[in-house]
């Protein structure tokens, strides 16, 4: 029997990405709690390089960084695909996967940067949200064909965690006025059932990220 292990901590959107691979999947993995202020020996083994979470271990290998994670439990398990077989599907929930993955800096320095900063990181995530309205104009529940995917499993931040950052710190970037179709989409992505049960309860983040945000906001890991 294959051992998978995942380093991690329960909050963070990255090491759930992951997890929901795995549980797309049916894999059994254990998880291994990672303290970022004191990091253990194994993440600093199995990630020399940039020393961050998510970490998936599979036979002693480590795999690093969540996107690739999961492209590689795709190729590796049995069970139903994650990314699409048509290879112009594929390229597209890539292409999907690769912007939203690459905005997610921009949304978490709304909430952990101040001034110039926090007002560069505003512009550009409501330059994204414009984008992403747009491609959601047609209520597509979900972002490339007709089920959870690649490029679904990506947008986990935008989906949940940034909702619970407006909410924690007071800091509204999404109102249904302004982005409608990303409105009633990231509603839907919270409450549909086949999300619904791959992403962490939507109270416990709260919870955490406003305690956490009245002391001291750190970057989240990627």
């Amino acid at each position: 029997m294959a051992e998978v292990k995942l380093l991690g901590l329960w909050y963070s959107p990255f090491c759930h990405r992951v997890e929901w691979a795995l549980k797309i999947k049916g894999v059994k993995y254990e998880f291994i709690k990672e303290n970022l202020q004191n990091k253990s020996p194994l993440l600093l083994e199995s990630n020399p390089i940039h020393k961050k979470i998510p970490v998936l271990i599979h036979n002693g290998k480590p795999i690093c960084e969540s996107m690739v994670i999961i492209e590689y439990i795709d190729e590796t398990f049995e069970g139903p695909p994650i990314l699409p077989k048509d290879p112009y599907d594929r390229a597209l929930v890539r292409f999907w996967a690769k912007f939203l993955d690459d905005k997610v800096a921009a949304v978490a320095n709304i909430f952990l940067r101040k001034g110039e900063e926090q007002e560069k990181a505003k512009e550009e995530v409501c330059e994204m949200l414009k984008v992403l309205d747009n491609e959601l104009r047609d209520n597509n529940k979900f972002f490339v064909g007709d089920k959870i995917g690649f490029a679904d499993i990506a947008a986990n931040f935008l989906g949940l965690w940034m909702g619970v950052f407006e909410e924690a710190t007071g800091i509204v970037l999404v109102t249904k006025e302004k982005f409608a179709n990303f409105y009633t989409w990231r509603d839907e992505y919270i409450n549909c059932s086949e999300n619904k049960k791959y992403l962490p309860p939507r109270d416990e983040l709260l919870a955490y990220f406003k305690a956490r945000f009245q002391v001291t906001p750190a970057a989240p890991n990627k």
